[in-house]
């Protein structure tokens, strides 16, 4: 008898549609594609691959604060801001005149509609007082962290700029734009942070009261500043101070009172944009004003003094 052997056709075993050198049995629940250790995500009933597990996040909503904001936020945005005080501050010291370039100075707002100071002098600081931007430092990440985890980083960011714009807003009305000295004229100029973190005062407690939580350690907390403020002698802007504080009370009262859903974000854009509107208005206005008051040409021609003896915020 002649025996004779028989090949049969076996198909090959599956392999991971990823890694394709890896052999598998093991298949996603959702697409059905062979899916190996290092490609598997569990799931409710067996494994996932990675691009299901992705494409199903899409559709899971994010948790978001009564706010708006994405829940877990760290303050990386107040850590980002600390960061350019300091590199700013650096910079007072390499340059010479980076100072008086970005200080807030209304004479210089009025005269060349340097507009810009209004926000650049935020991240400014005394330098012969190093303090001052220890202080503004500790302020921003103690209190701006605990308003940015509720606020979410990009409203965060909003209120911090627009309170700087409130503070530089109320300096343009109350800071005398040039001041008489016994050696000639001073331009009247300020640098801080703190108008934009009385803002943050301001936030704190209208996000507080609407929380139901305790109030009395930030109004002593401004308080006790608004005090020394007044009680320095013209070397502490406290009107920059006041200007932040109201500004940034009234755009978290935007953030904080407007209704939950669907239209949360569009409305609280519209509210803080309207504020900005009304801050712009108001310095533009003041700044036609000081043009007519004291004379723009006079002012280009005049010689100024350093601007760093000018009060601090």
């Amino acid at each position: 008898m002649t025996e004779t052997d028989t090949e049969t056709d076996e198909a090959p075993p599956p392999t991971c549609y990823r890694h394709t050198d890896r052999e598998t049995y093991v298949r996603c629940t959702r697409c059905d594609r062979p899916i190996c250790p290092d490609c598997m995500n569990e799931a409710a009933v067996g494994f996932q691959c990675p691009e299901c597990v992705k494409e199903g996040n899409k559709s899971i909503r994010q948790a978001r604060t009564v706010f708006g904001g994405r829940v877990g936020a760290d303050a990386q945005v107040s850590k980002a801001l600390l960061g350019i005080c300091i590199v700013a501050f650096v910079a007072q010291f390499a340059i010479a005149t980076f100072t008086d370039d970005f200080a807030m100075t209304p004479a210089f707002v009025a005269s060349d509609g340097q507009y810009y100071r209004m926000v650049t002098s935020a991240f400014l600081h005394v330098t012969y007082f190093p303090l001052h931007i220890v202080f503004n430092g500790y302020a921003l990440l103690a209190f701006g962290s605990q308003v940015e985890r509720l606020l979410g980083g990009a409203r965060y960011l909003a209120l911090y700029l627009v309170s700087a714009v409130g503070g530089s807003t109320f300096t343009l009305y109350l800071l005398d734009a040039v001041v008489v000295t016994e050696d000639g004229f001073r331009y009247g100029s300020s640098v801080g942070a703190s108008g934009a973190v009385f803002g943050l005062f301001g936030a704190f407690f209208v996000l507080a009261r609407k929380l139901r939580a305790d109030t009395s350690q930030i109004l002593l907390m401004i308080g006790i500043n608004l005090a020394i403020g007044f009680s320095a002698g013209g070397l502490i802007n406290n009107w920059a101070h006041i200007g932040g504080l109201a500004t940034g009370a009234a755009v978290a009262y935007v953030f904080a009172h407007v209704p939950r859903g669907p239209r949360q974000a569009a409305l609280q854009t519209a509210g803080v944009v309207g504020i900005v509107v009304v801050l712009a208005v108001a310095s533009v206005l003041r700044v036609q004003q000081l043009r007519q008051d004291l004379g723009v040409s006079s002012l280009v021609s005049s010689e100024a003094t350093s601007a760093t003896g000018a009060p601090s915020r």
